[in-house]
């Protein structure tokens, strides 16, 4: 990581440690983009839905290293049945927002590992929107910025029909 981006890394770290408290960053965060948060609507995901997704995303650390909870670990968390949990992934599964990957043993299985890849997709138009909504917001404030002279001043145009009233 070049030293501007790692300089830039370790202030946002400070900020959220201002807002949330350093112990709380020193026992982990999660990163979820706002699209997703902003979308989910559009997206028809429920809230249980927007709970498993930031459940995984707290457990994918890496980009290659995908998320393996238990459906129970999920559950418990959540305080709802793991059964709960199996519905809710199947029906985003159904989306192509997740998709399962079992993983088997000679002895047995182990639990799914979830990609995120289909919810990605999904929500990509929405952050390319919002990213062209941003850019144009900064060209009408940059346009701002370079105005030469003071604003200009609105003509006070009288209503004839106001004035006969």
């Amino acid at each position: 990581m070049p030293v501007k981006a790692q300089t830039k890394a370790v202030e946002s770290l400070k900020t959220n440690e201002k807002k949330w408290s350093k112990p709380l960053m020193d026992a982990g965060w999660t990163a979820l983009p706002s699209v997703i948060i902003e979308n989910q609507r559009q997206l028809d995901l429920t809230p249980l839905d927007m709970n498993i997704i930031l459940y995984l995303a707290s457990k994918w650390w890496k980009a290659e290293g995908k998320p393996y909870p238990s459906k129970g670990t999920m559950a418990k968390a959540m305080n709802v049945h793991p059964r709960t949990i199996q519905k809710h992934i199947a029906a985003m599964e159904g989306a192509n927002y997740i998709t399962r990957e079992e993983r088997r043993t000679p002895t047995g299985s182990k639990t799914n590992i979830y990609h995120l890849d289909g919810l990605i997709a999904a929500v990509m138009p929405f952050a390319e929107e919002k990213l062209d909504e941003m850019k144009d917001k900064s060209e009408r404030e940059q346009v701002k910025r370079d105005r030469k002279g003071a604003p200009r001043r609105l003509k006070l145009v009288h209503n004839k029909d106001a004035d006969e009233e």
